[in-house]
């Protein structure tokens, strides 16, 4: 009884994972924009498309391949394979992913968009929606982040400030990371497509129709170079993924020099509350110095000059002068040893003497190429 305890569970579990087998929710799209939805198995997708089970294994990568004559894509979330005939998105069930495709990917297919691809074949259109898309997704996270820092770091460098707001420090270092996140991702989609660009055979097999459809060929062959147009393509996507990483980059060297900015003022103000405390402590001395004479008249000891009325005021002038001299001397010590030095003064003669030399080095230059001097006799001279 006790083994049947143990192994029914497992065998229970076994039976359950033979019995699933994993459903794409599917878009399809085609020629003219019109669009499908259905679930289907991924065995049958897979066998249904000419495709292995590995290709359709998508993991939260970013890569474009090929495989019998099909264009994989994978864009994170976006999951996608293109044909010559239509473009299948896998598990679009995303509200982002699902106002794009409803309200702009069915136009740009059908050549209703401002693609510069609706002239070339269905892959190029699909290909470049996908891009597109893309990059201005990346795009958008950079145009709201990039306000938000400038914000911050404009609250945060203000000299006037003696303390840092620890709420808008939290702020910059969630956009920070979310900086990192997004140049790391430009960094992949730049990386992919230049992989792309480093291997002439990939673009090739990108250009699907040139090999499936021969009037599409003698249209390639006559003047029309669908491999150029893809290279192109990827080419301009590429510049913007770059455009948009420099930017980033940029942020990233605002973001560090302001840091640099917010210690100077922090040291700064602390340097001001130091140098205060040490004045004071100063005072502190030298009224504690000459307070030992009002200490040695308290004590109860008799003697003569406790009688005359004007000591007390002689007693408490002298001490009260003692300690401003002695205060203002010590300040004047304190600012020798930490004011900055004043910079060399500079003789006038020298000023004018320099621009004169100058003046002198080069009339003799041009004396000496006027007459035809070689470049020894220059250096002698």
């Amino acid at each position: 009884a006790g083994r049947f305890y143990l192994h029914a569970p497992t065998e229970t579990s076994q039976a359950t994972l033979a019995s699933v087998s994993p459903v794409f929710a599917v878009m399809k799209f085609d020629k003219k924009g019109n669009t499908t939805y259905f679930e289907k198995k991924k065995t049958e997708l897979y066998q249904e498309l000419g495709l292995q089970a590995r290709d359709l294994r998508f993991q939260h990568v970013m890569s474009i391949a090929t495989r019998n004559n099909r264009i994989i894509m994978r864009m994170e979330f976006l999951k996608a394979v293109i044909t010559p005939e239509f473009l299948l998105i896998l598990d679009y069930r995303n509200l982002s992913l699902e106002h794009w495709l409803l309200n702009e990917l069915a136009s740009q297919l059908a050549g209703e968009g401002q693609l510069v691809t609706y002239s070339l074949p269905f892959e190029f259109r699909a290909i470049e929606a996908i891009l597109q898309y893309w990059i201005s997704k990346l795009q958008g996270r950079l145009n709201t982040l990039q306000p938000q820092i400038l914000e911050t770091l404009e609250a945060l460098v203000d000299p006037k400030l003696l303390s840092v707001d620890r709420s808008k420090l939290h702020v910059l270092l969630q956009n920070g990371k979310s900086l990192s996140e997004l140049e790391t991702d430009l960094k992949v989609f730049k990386e992919t497509i230049l992989e792309i660009l480093d291997d002439e055979e990939v673009i090739e097999e990108l250009c699907l129709s040139k090999w499936t459809d021969p009037q599409v060929f003698e249209e390639s062959v006559s003047g029309i170079d669908h491999a150029e147009e893809m290279e192109l393509l990827l080419e301009n996507y590429y510049r913007q993924a770059e455009d948009l990483l420099n930017d980033a980059r940029e942020l990233r060297v605002l973001i560090d020099d302001s840091e640099s900015i917010i210690f100077i003022n922090l040291d700064s103000h602390r340097n001001v509350m130091m140098r205060l405390n040490l004045q004071l402590t100063m005072g502190t001395f030298s009224v504690s110095l000459f307070g030992l004479i009002g200490v040695a008249f308290g004590m109860n000891l008799e003697s003569s000059l406790e009688e005359d009325p004007r000591i007390f005021w002689l007693v408490t002038g002298i001490m009260f002068l003692g300690s401003g001299l002695i205060w203002r001397r010590l300040l004047s010590f304190l600012g020798r040893h930490l004011d900055p030095p004043l910079p060399p003064h500079v003789p006038a003669v020298l000023k004018k003497s320099q621009p004169a030399a100058g003046r002198v080095e080069i009339k003799t230059s041009m004396k000496g190429e006027t007459f035809g001097l070689n470049r020894s006799t220059l250096t002698n001279q």
